[in-house]
């Protein structure tokens, strides 16, 4: 089974950076796509980023041109720099999987605080 261990979240000002990591173990058949989504409290968890395995992204539109998904197939870990923070990225941050099976996994979640 797939294990996802999230890193790199903080408290940050306005206008700052945090990179956050997801390294995944475990998986035989290999990662078809990686995620990102955030959620806080009383709201519903959301997509932020994705990538495929072909390299194809796709972003939240809150987050186009601020954010980049990527990803070290080698290491199987994902990443997610966050350039211009603002206020209403602060959320609990979650990684996710696809395995080529089809399988999803969920990391732990790390806490981005944005805020002066």
């Amino acid at each position: 089974q797939v294990q996802l261990v999230v890193s790199g979240g903080g408290l940050v000002q306005p206008g700052g950076s945090l990179r956050l990591s997801c390294v995944a173990s475990g998986s035989r058949s290999g990662i078809a796509a990686m995620g990102w989504y955030r959620q806080t409290p009383g709201k519903q968890r959301k997509l932020v980023a994705r990538i495929t395995s072909g390299g194809t992204t796709n972003y939240s539109d809150s987050v186009k041109g601020r954010f980049t998904i990527s990803r070290d197939n080698a290491k199987n870990t994902l990443y997610l720099q966050m350039n211009i923070l603002k206020p209403e990225d602060t959320a609990v941050y979650y990684c996710n999987a696809i395995t080529m099976m089809g399988l999803i996994y969920w990391g732990q979640g790390t806490q981005v605080t944005v805020s002066s």
